[in-house]
């Protein structure tokens, strides 16, 4: 694309980024929910190519004024200045237009999205619920050094250490189009803290990172909920065996139980359970109207076995290995 095409590309996107933010401070707009958060979603992801946009024609405007300066200027101090901005200029402008390239690719709707990541022991016993507090562990790592906040919804711990299962929320900008490609199984290869002969053993855990709904993402019906109350278990001493704090939800037409123990309070572990369900639900439709993403998120965290695997963590060869790309200490 030609400079001036490029230009005018980005015009017109300035031109829709200053029409929507005049919609999203109409009342007619605000009192439409679903319009309203859809058309400022639309303004945030707009606001970065705009502002390479102004930055663009800075650029292109500096450009012509040094290449007008070098070829009237007759003071050849100032023509030789003039020539070093330019190659300067020139620089900036070829890392501009990779940017905006990128920023022009269509992204997918839900990457800004927030998301539910849930952690899974699949093969292996006692260490692949290890597995998953320490792949847990090192996600809440990550998420921290992002300056992403997240929180815990609901955990099941393994027999002996670790987790069964463990499923947190994850808020922050573009958090879904960063961590949607941890879905999938995570196999590793090591010698557990159970294993007394010294011997490396193989297991796997599933991963599925869930865009997380909005109510104007799904319209999810209360009379299809059933809902069930149950003393928590685990840690958590006296309140957890006197108070009927856990929340199981059941959405009665696809069957789909979503459970919350994590909290003391009854009414927080019920929203913690809604918001999940709420993300499964629209996730499932979304996965009706587009079959290949269905059939990639199926193959992806279906199972648990090791043959399914994604990544493998293998501790002692000291390597990581995506099986996507086949490339190794990613």
């Amino acid at each position: 694309m030609s400079d001036k095409g490029l230009l005018k590309k980005l015009e017109e996107i300035s031109f829709r980024h200053v029409e929507v933010g005049k919609l999203i401070v109409d009342p007619e707009i605000i009192s439409d929910m679903k319009r309203y958060v859809n058309l400022n979603r639309e303004y945030k992801e707009l606001e970065p190519l705009v502002i390479a946009y102004n930055n663009y024609k800075n650029i292109l405007s500096n450009i012509d004024s040094s290449k007008d300066i070098i070829k009237n200027e007759s003071d050849e101090e100032f023509k030789e200045m003039a020539k070093l901005e330019l190659d300067e200029l020139i620089q900036k402008k070829d890392v501009l237009d990779e940017e905006i390239k990128w920023l022009l690719i269509p992204k997918d709707p839900d990457d800004n999205k927030n998301v539910i990541i849930e952690l899974r022991a699949g093969t292996g016993g006692d260490e692949a619920c290890i597995f998953v507090e320490d792949l847990y562990r090192m996600l809440t790592m990550f998420i921290k050094d992002k300056g992403w906040k997240w929180e815990l919804i609901n955990s099941n711990e393994g027999s002996v250490k670790g987790f069964r299962e463990i499923a947190i929320s994850v808020a922050g900008q573009g958090v879904y189009g960063e961590l949607k490609f941890e879905s999938g199984v995570h196999r590793v290869q090591r010698v557990p803290e159970t294993e007394s002969q010294g011997r490396v053993h193989t297991s796997a855990i599933t991963v599925a990172v869930l865009p997380e709904a909005e109510e104007v993402d799904f319209e999810l019906n209360l009379v299809d909920v059933k809902k069930d109350t149950y003393r928590a278990s685990g840690a958590g001493g006296q309140h957890v065996n006197k108070t009927e704090s856990a929340v199981r939800l059941t959405h009665l037409p696809t069957k789909t139980v979503v459970e919350c123990q994590d909290g003391r309070s009854q009414h927080k572990n019920y929203e913690k359970a809604l918001k999940v369900l709420r993300s499964r639900l629209y996730q499932a439709e979304v996965d009706k109207k587009d079959k290949e993403r269905a059939e990639q998120r199926k193959s992806l965290v279906s199972t648990g076995d090791r043959s399914a695997k994604i990544r493998t963590y293998n501790y002692p060869q000291g390597r990581i290995t995506d099986h996507r790309i086949g490339k190794n200490n990613i």
